[in-house]
């Protein structure tokens, strides 16, 4: 029997690390590039986010803006404890990080990529590159034709290539029978041209809440600001939960920004009446009492009109409450986004009702799987798109042979 994977990236790599070796079984990947495992390489700042040490798998759904029906059953079959256990039994360890994501030991996405390639290996699991897929027909077998003019016969596929930022590149797969939930961006930065803010590039908050205006969707987190806008795992997430609100909105919308997390108006304004009695002779410039950057901090007194040789003692009502006001509720208009190569990640996809989520098989076409974000499942960033990719990859490999 022949199995052909299209696409080399993490849930086919993965896929092929775990399909059983039987008498007379070939298993071939087919990787429209040059190279394996690229996304992997990428992610994390080279370090490889590999999963999140998140462990009950209610909750980790709710990590997910897409996906839930499926992932309830994938990640209970194959779960973050499944993916450590996994990767320690082959001699990788992964530590945790303050924010939950979870890295190998040695902060180097090559560690990930060379125990996944080294399993493929004994496995002895080939590599096809540039071959890039352009229609699959199925009659008693699967014929795969490729851009190259060639073709190849397969018992069973299983379709990895991730996800397209364009519908029609999901043709070949409609083809097939399958309907294709319209792919758009997910996981992008926020541009604001020519914004005073921008001249801030470089400093971060550690700990902010950004808000869709118009919208119940916020994430919090680090926020950092950049030459171009807003970027940072809280812009991010936030971009993830409101994909298709925004493309709706052709990228032109308002945010609003808690630059202190979850504080209050109540909470802000307890803690400037405390700071006028305590540090009544500061200049304000001087006692920053929330301990922000100090770019950030001046910025947003000069925004607020505190001018800066303004003691707390004298502090004007006005300008009070435009300072409160910019601490937690600063708005600003976003027009366009960023999309990063290695961060790219796409909403939409196969549609999750043509699949059956205990096999990953495809309803319509007996012997035909799906694992990974080619599926229209995905995460927030943090791990979560990859623990999507091992799971399913790893459920998809053990029923691919049955």
């Amino acid at each position: 029997m022949k199995i052909a994977i299209i696409g080399a990236g993490a849930a086919g790599c993965f896929a092929a690390a775990n399909i059983v070796p039987l008498p007379g079984l070939e298993v071939v990947v087919y990787e429209k590039t040059g190279k394996p495992l690229q996304k992997v390489k990428a992610s994390g700042g080279g370090r490889c986010n590999v999963t999140h040490a998140i462990f009950d798998v209610p909750e980790l759904i709710t990590r997910y803006p897409r996906g839930k029906q499926l992932l309830r059953k994938t990640l209970y079959q194959f779960s973050p404890q499944h993916t450590i256990n996994w990767f320690e039994e082959r001699g990788v360890s992964l530590k945790t990080e303050a924010d939950g994501r979870m890295f190998p030991t040695t902060d180097s996405s090559e560690t990930i990529m060379e125990c996944i390639l080294e399993e493929m290996h004994k496995r002895e699991v080939h590599i096809a590159y540039h071959k890039q897929v352009v229609k699959i027909e199925k009659t008693e077998k699967f014929v795969v034709c490729f851009a190259d003019k060639t073709t190849a016969i397969a018992d069973r596929v299983l379709i990895t290539t991730g996800g397209f930022p364009k519908a029609e590149q999901y043709q070949w797969l409609q083809t097939l029978g399958h309907t294709i939930q319209t792919p758009v961006p997910s996981l992008f930065t926020f541009n604001m041209p020519k914004h005073p803010i921008t001249e801030l590039m470089g400093v971060s908050v550690s700990n902010a809440t950004v808000k869709i205006a118009g919208t119940k969707i916020a994430e919090h987190g680090p926020l950092l600001i950049t030459h171009w806008g807003m970027s940072g795992p809280a812009v991010l997430r936030t971009s993830a939960w409101a994909a298709r609100e925004l493309n709706m909105r052709n990228y032109e919308f308002d945010i609003l920004v808690n630059w202190l997390g979850d504080a209050t108006e109540a909470d802000v304004r307890n803690t400037i009446l405390k700071a006028r009695i305590d540090y009544g002779k500061q200049l304000l410039r001087n006692k920053n009492i929330y301990n922000l950057p100090r770019r950030l901090w001046e910025y947003l007194l000069a925004d607020s009109g505190v001018g800066e040789d303004t003691r707390w003692g004298e502090l004007p009502a006005n300008a009070q409450n435009k300072l409160i006001e910019r601490l937690v509720r600063n708005l600003y208009s976003i027009k366009g986004k960023t999309t990063f190569k290695e961060e790219f990640v796409t909403c939409g996809g196969i549609s999750l009702g043509e699949i059956d989520a205990a096999t990953l098989e495809s309803k319509i076409v007996p012997g035909l799987y799906f694992a990974g974000e080619v599926m229209d499942a995905d995460g927030i960033t943090g791990g979560f798109n990859f623990q999507n990719a091992w799971s399913s990859a790893f459920i998809a490999a053990e029923n691919v042979i049955k």
